[in-house]
């Protein structure tokens, strides 16, 4: 059975096409918004540990705002590389809470 904790709230959520970072312990989450959907990811970008959650969203792709490496938000997939990415966690709201999957 899957664990899910909360992040935020609905109202913190970003805005279409933004991302925004979300502390949980000691961990960091990136929620983006793409096309209407939610995403939630790894904050620490593979190439050199940029916050994506810092991030801009660009014809559907997350970018980091360090070196601009492109992630597909719904895979975690890089661009540059189909066998690198960032892992992914689902993500669903509940009321007014924001919970993902850990």
């Amino acid at each position: 059975m899957a664990d899910f904790v909360k992040i935020a709230t609905v109202s913190e959520l970003p805005a279409e096409g933004e991302a925004k970072e979300f502390a949980w312990g000691a961990k960091t989450i990136c929620v983006a918004r793409v096309n209407g959907e939610l995403a939630a990811l790894d904050n620490v970008c593979v190439h050199r540990g940029g916050p994506l959650g810092q991030g801009v969203v660009l014809d559907g792709k997350l970018i980091c705002p360090w070196h601009g490496w492109e992630f597909d938000p719904k895979t975690g997939k890089a661009v540059m590389g189909r066998n690198i990415g960032v892992p992914v966690y689902r993500l669903k709201i509940e009321g007014e809470d924001v919970l993902v999957e850990v």
